[in-house]
């Protein structure tokens, strides 16, 4: 598999993502709640890899509960309904992209019947269409950096592993990763110098909460430290005072990001982000 390559590429000025429309390849259920999507076909000519270990895609989805075919612009859409039936997206990383198969993979966070995305994937079938935007996102492995620190609930997860395996096989440093149990533990190319520590919340925990606990106990390293931490956005709130009351870490050195909000919907998480409870940084 021809995986594109992780590189430190200047982060590029901002401008209109393409959209594209592929298809579902086949579907893999890697944990009892996560769900990995292999999507590609004849709109993979239009995906320009990025090389960023957090390149995220938007994917569009309709008033039904399932992802736009294509057959008609984003912008047709928006002028031929009213915006209460608008498309919706939901945003995803992309995994991996394989250049030379021409597919990508994306994976999904589960719980039955709740959220949009989850559960059109739990049942998604070869040959249905996704159409989607991207690639965004800013991270990737600073090779400069004397340690490493990742810090992740299953949201960030596919993040934080594509992350991981970029690493240098000389890396040192620290990956804690929140889920539910120990059914949700993923196999993970990890470097022999980076301590893989899953914490599992079992029902009896806040989503965050044992994250925000193991990194303020956890033993800080000498060097410059490069943070990757994403997830629940109150968590990573929290997270944010360690990082730069308690360490005074620079800005430079962290990448924190909310990728959800407990208690609200997708589109109320997508709608706070431009008020002072949505921020995180």
């Amino acid at each position: 598999m021809q995986v594109v390559p992780v590189t430190r590429a200047e982060t590029p000025a901002r401008r209109a993502r393409p959209v594209h429309t592929m298809q579902v390849l086949r579907r893999e259920q890697l944990s009892p709640n996560m769900v990995r999507l292999i999507i590609g076909g004849q709109g993979f000519d239009s995906f320009e890899p990025n090389g960023r270990t957090d390149a995220y895609c938007k994917i569009w989805f309709g008033p039904d509960g399932r992802p736009l075919d294509g057959s008609v612009s984003l912008e047709d859409l928006r002028e031929r309904t009213d915006r209460e039936n608008w498309p919706v997206s939901r945003t995803y990383t992309a995994r991996w992209v394989d250049t030379e198969k021409r597919e990508l993979a994306m994976d999904f966070v589960v719980h039955g019947t709740e959220g949009l995305a989850g559960p059109w994937a739990a049942a998604a079938q070869p040959g249905d269409p996704v159409t989607f935007g991207g690639p965004g996102g800013a991270f990737s492995p600073d090779p400069d950096a004397d340690w490493y620190l990742f810090a992740a609930d299953e949201s960030a997860l596919p993040a934080a592993a594509a992350a991981l395996e970029a690493l240098d096989a000389d890396a040192v440093g620290h990956a804690l990763i929140e889920v539910d149990g120990p059914a949700d533990e993923l196999p993970l190319q990890v470097p022999a110098g980076i301590t893989l520590t899953w914490l599992h919340r079992g029902g009896s925990a806040s989503h965050g909460a044992l994250l925000t606990e193991a990194v303020g106990a956890l033993a800080w390293l000498s060097g410059r430290v490069q943070v990757f931490s994403h997830g629940e956005r109150e968590a990573m709130k929290a997270l944010r005072e360690i990082f730069f009351t308690r360490h005074g870490l620079e800005r430079s050195q962290v990448s924190l990001s909310g990728y959800w909000a407990a208690g609200r919907s997708e589109d109320a998480f997508q709608a706070e982000k431009k008020t002072p409870i949505g921020k995180v940084l």
